[in-house]
C-alpha cells in the first residue's frame, strides 16, 4: 500500500481542494479551534474493504496529529454494522475530511466487493479475471488497487506498458496477421504482443502472425470454444488466450470453462456500485 500512497497524495489533495475550496464555512462558524473529536467509521453494507489507508491519509493531511485506528484491512470481508476504523483529532479536521474520506472508502470498497464476486464465480478454475483501462480519469491507480483487494488482477496499466493491437489499429493496417508481424519485428523481445480478434479467420491470422496473446472479443461461448481449439492446436509455442466483451457475473464461469486463460471485465470498475459506509463524530 506504501507505493500506492506515494502515487495518490496528489489525488487526495485535489479531492480535498475540490470539497473545501476557500474553507469549510460551516465548521469555521460553529466549531472552536480547541475542540477535540473522535469519529467512528462503520460499514452499513456487507462489503470487501478497500481504501482504509487512503481514509487515514485524508485526515492526516488536515491534522498531522490525528490518530487513525484501522480495525480491518483491505481485502477483508466485512459484515454490515461492523466498525472498520476509529479516528480522533481536531474537531474541524474530522468534519472537513469526513466526506472525502468516505467517498474514497465507498468507491474503492464498491470495486473490491464486485471484484470478489467475480473472483468467486470462477473459483477453482485455472483462469484470471482482470480489469481494463475503463477507469475514472485520474483515479486509475486507486481503482486498479481496489480490484486486487477484491481478489482479481490488473491488465496493463496504460498505453505504455504493453502492446495490445485493437480493432482500430487493425483498421489502419493490412489486417491482423500484418499488424502482429509488424509489432513483433519492431518491439523488444521482452515485450509480449497481444491482438484483439473478432472471428475465427482473425484467430488464424493472429496465430500465423506470431501473437503471444490473443484476445477473443465479443464472441459467444461456442465460437470461443472453437477459437481455443484452434489456438491450442498450434503447438509451436504457448499462446495465452484472453476473452473480453460483454462479461457479466452470470456468464463469466461459462466463459472460463471454454479454456481461456484470462477474462477481462471492464465492469469490475465502471459498473461497481458504491457501498454504504458512514461516520459518526462526537466530542472527544
Amino acid at each position: 500500500m506504501a507505493s500506492i500512497m506515494n502515487q495518490t497524495r496528489e489525488i487526495i489533495d485535489k479531492a480535498l481542494s475540490e470539497d473545501i475550496g476557500h474553507g469549510d464555512i460551516t465548521s469555521f462558524l460553529l466549531i472552536p479551534d480547541n475542540i477535540a473529536a473522535k469519529g467512528i467509521i462503520t460499514a452499513e453494507d456487507d462489503i470487501v474493504l478497500a481504501g482504509i489507508a487512503i481514509a487515514d491519509e485524508v485526515f492526516k493531511r488536515l491534522d498531522a496529529d490525528a490518530l487513525f485506528q484501522g480495525l480491518a484491512s483491505d481485502g477483508d470481508s466485512i459484515g454490515a454494522g461492523t466498525v472498520i476504523a476509529r479516528v480522533s483529532g481536531k474537531g474541524k479536521a474530522l468534519l472537513t475530511g469526513e466526506r472525502v474520506a468516505l467517498n474514497f472508502l465507498q468507491r474503492l470498497s464498491g470495486i473490491a466487493t464486485l471484484s470478489k464476486r467475480y473472483a468467486d464465480a470462477v473459483k477453482g478454475l485455472p483462469v484470471r479475471i482482470v480489469d481494463t483501462r475503463k477507469t475514472t480519469p485520474g483515479l486509475r491507480c486507486l481503482e486498479k488497487y481496489a480490484v486486487r483487494a477484491g481478489g482479481c488482477f490488473n491488465h496493463r496499466y496504460g498505453l505504455f506498458d504493453g502492446v495490445l493491437i485493437k480493432e482500430n489499429h487493425i483498421a489502419l493496417t493490412s489486417g491482423v496477421e500484418d499488424a502482429v508481424s509488424i509489432a513483433k519485428m519492431n518491439c523488444p523481445h521482452t515485450v509480449k504482443v497481444e491482438v484483439e480478434v473478432r472471428n475465427l479467420d482473425e484467430v488464424k491470422g493472429a496465430v500465423k502472425g506470431g501473437a503471444d496473446i490473443i484476445m477473443l472479443d465479443n464472441m459467444d461461448v461456442p465460437k470461443m470454444r472453437e477459437a481455443v481449439r484452434i489456438i491450442k492446436g498450434h503447438n509451436e509455442r504457448e499462446i495465452l488466450i484472453e476473452a473480453s466483451g460483454g462479461m457479466s457475473l452470470d456468464r463469466v464461469r461459462d466463459v472460463a470453462l471454454t479454456g481461456v486463460d484470462i477474462i477481462s471485465v471492464g465492469a469490475l470498475i465502471h459498473s461497481a456500485a458504491w457501498v454504504n459506509i458512514s461516520m459518526d463524530i462526537e466530542k472527544g
